[in-house]
This record gives structure tokens, C-alpha cells and sequence, in this order.
């Protein structure tokens, strides 16, 4: 069993661990996995972002001229500007502290990323020419040829893939594994340095899609009484609950004095559907640092004060608004999920 089994394990008579104990009892049993040795590395015990170079750099324009033009004027293109650096993407912020947490510990990697890209080997020696400028400490690709890439996402243990293209993303989710869609960067974003600050949306993220469904589909006076009647009852998984989960055991491991991490929930959730969340994160073992129920307000201005690294909600009507203040990702529902033909909102 590897880190991919959690947030809990189950025990003899089919109970939960909590992450604390569980989590941390997975976790060092096979920590030598990823001590970075050249002949046996193994990815399945850090946690293992798999990205797009859309999503870590800025090549719009270029991606303008595959569309436009094909694949050769853009292999041409992109051998013709080799020595010429990218600028940032939507998530070069969150990578690039991530990264920084391998600095805080001496014997092993927490994090490794990995660039995913559907081009081929040529494309790619732009891309890693830019990592190298800005001394990112990545090292792992897959060039797939215009094959799907969901393909190669257990080959590399991948926990959260991030791309700008909707058909990979949504293939990674019908896969089973932590996906978004990033929209483009906001203007003017100015980062928290030292420090990684991660917001969630709720249901159909963190959480299933059971109680949003209920919502959409009979309205909010039933969305609370079925909250309320099962206050006790933890919320079932979301696509989300494992990164969370991972994401929680990092933080555990390290000083609380100056923490690298920071998690946030920010739903619009409030008193009293508030409660069967608040019950669901004990359950988990987590403790977020902040959250936020704000009963229908924007989540723009909280993001904004928040100052996220990067948001993750499903709806469109709030990860527009979010994405011009702060690095924002939409999680796509399943395909064949009902939510996908319900309206927003």
C-alpha cells in the first residue's frame, strides 16, 4: 500500500485511522523511496504534482500558433527561441514553493514535480531552458507525442495534474486523479514569499458531489435539512480529499513556527450546513488553518486577502471572479455527472 491509499487506512474491523497516526505510520515505512538515489528512485511516497508547461510557463502566444499554424510552425518556432526564457504561468508561484519545502529537510524529497506536456522531446528543451534559468529544481518529463497523457499519470504516481487544456484535464479526472484547469494569470499578482497558501472550495471538491447535488437539483431549503440531518455523517470523499490529506501530513511534519503551508477552505456554505463540514475535517484528522463560509458573498475579496498561491473551485461563476485577483484552477465534474448539465450557481 503507498501514500495514494490515504487519507485513512482501514483497520481489522473496517475502522478509520486518522491522518496522524495512519498517514505517518505509511509514510515512514517506505520514506526510503524518496531519498533521490539515481538507480531506485521512487515517487509513490512524496507527493507528486504532474504539469502542463502551459500551466508552469507563459507559451500563449506559441499555443496561439499550434492552433493557427499546426505542429510544424510551432516545432519551428519553438527551435528558432530556444535561448529566449518563458515568463511565468498561472502556477509558477505555487511550483516554485513547493519546491522549497525539499530545502527544509536533509534526507529525503517531500515534493517532486514532473512536466507533462502532449509535445514531443524536441519541443521541450525551451521549456527545460527556462527551468533551469529560474533554478527550479525540476529534472522528471513526459513528452507523450500527441498521445493522452492520463495515460502515464500512474506511471508517475502523479497526485494533482494541472493543465490549461480542458480535454487533458478532463481525462485525468475520469482517471481518478486530482485534476484542474488553470485560467490565465491575474495582473499585478504579488506573492506571499516563503509560505504556500492553498484555498478550497468545498463540495465537488474537497467533498462529493452528494450535498451540491441535492442543492441544485431540489433547492436550498432541502440542501439544509439534508445538511442538518446528517450533521453527524461525514461527508463522502471528493476529488480533492486525498491532496488535502497529503497536503495536511507536510504541514504536521514540519515546525509550526514559521510553517511553509497555509490551507484554507472557502465555501459558500454557512451556519448551520457549516457544521457537517466542520465534523468531516475532524473525521479526517485535519486542521485547516483558516475557513471561510460566506452564505452566497463573493469569494473574490477573501481569496484577495488570503493572497492564495492558488484557488480550486468547480463552478466557473466563482473561479472567473477568483482568477483576477489570485491564481485560480476549476475543478470539471466527472464525465456523465449530473452537474454537468445543471445550471451554476
Amino acid at each position: 500500500m503507498s501514500r495514494r491509499d490515504i487519507c485513512y487506512m482501514g483497520g481489522d474491523q473496517g475502522g478509520r485511522l486518522p491522518l496522524g497516526g495512519a498517514l505517518a505510520m505509511l509514510w515512514y515505512r517506505n520514506e526510503e523511496n524518496c531519498r533521490g538515489e539515481m538507480m531506485s528512485f521512487n515517487l509513490e511516497d512524496c507527493l507528486v504534482i504532474g504539469i502542463s508547461s502551459r500551466a508552469l510557463f507563459d507559451l500563449e502566444e506559441e499555443n496561439a500558433l499550434f492552433e493557427e499554424e499546426g505542429i510544424d510552425a510551432y516545432r519551428a518556432y519553438q527551435r528558432q527561441h530556444e535561448d529566449l526564457v518563458l515568463g511565468r504561468g498561472t502556477a509558477y508561484y505555487m511550483i516554485e514553493e513547493l519546491l522549497k519545502i525539499n530545502d527544509l529537510v536533509d534526507d529525503r524529497r517531500l515534493v517532486e514535480v514532473v512536466v507533462m506536456s502532449k509535445n514531443s522531446p524536441d519541443t521541450g528543451l525551451r521549456v527545460f531552458a527556462s527551468i533551469d534559468h529560474y533554478g527550479l529544481d525540476i529534472s522528471r518529463a513526459a513528452f507523450a507525442g500527441g498521445e493522452d497523457l492520463h495515460e502515464y499519470l500512474d506511471a508517475f504516481s502523479v497526485d494533482l495534474f494541472l493543465s490549461k487544456s480542458e480535454e487533458d484535464v478532463q481525462g485525468a479526472v475520469d482517471h481518478g486523479v486530482a485534476s484542474a484547469i488553470l485560467y490565465e494569470p491575474p495582473d499585478g499578482y504579488a506573492p506571499v514569499a516563503g509560505q504556500i497558501r492553498i484555498a478550497f472550495d468545498g463540495d465537488a471538491v474537497l467533498f462529493s458531489e452528494e450535498s451540491e447535488k441535492v442543492y441544485k437539483e431540489q433547492g436550498l431549503e432541502a440542501f439544509v435539512e439534508h445538511e442538518n440531518l446528517n450533521r453527524d455523517n461525514p461527508l463522502p470523499d471528493g476529488p480533492f480529499a486525498k491532496l488535502l490529506c497529503i497536503l495536511a501530513y507536510l504541514q504536521q511534519t514540519l515546525p509550526r513556527e514559521d510553517n511553509p503551508f497555509r490551507l484554507a477552505l472557502v465555501t459558500a456554505r454557512k451556519s448551520p450546513s457549516h457544521v457537517r463540514v466542520v465534523n468531516t475535517l475532524r473525521d479526517w484528522g485535519v486542521n485547516l488553518d483558516e475557513a471561510f463560509f460566506l452564505g452566497g458573498m463573493t469569494k473574490s475579496k477573501v481569496l484577495q486577502s488570503f493572497r492564495a498561491h492558488i484557488f480550486f473551485d468547480d463552478q466557473d461563476v466563482h473561479v472567473g471572479p477568483a482568477s483576477r485577483v489570485v491564481p485560480s484552477a476549476r475543478v470539471p465534474y466527472k464525465t456523465g455527472s449530473s452537474l454537468k448539465s445543471l445550471p451554476e450557481g
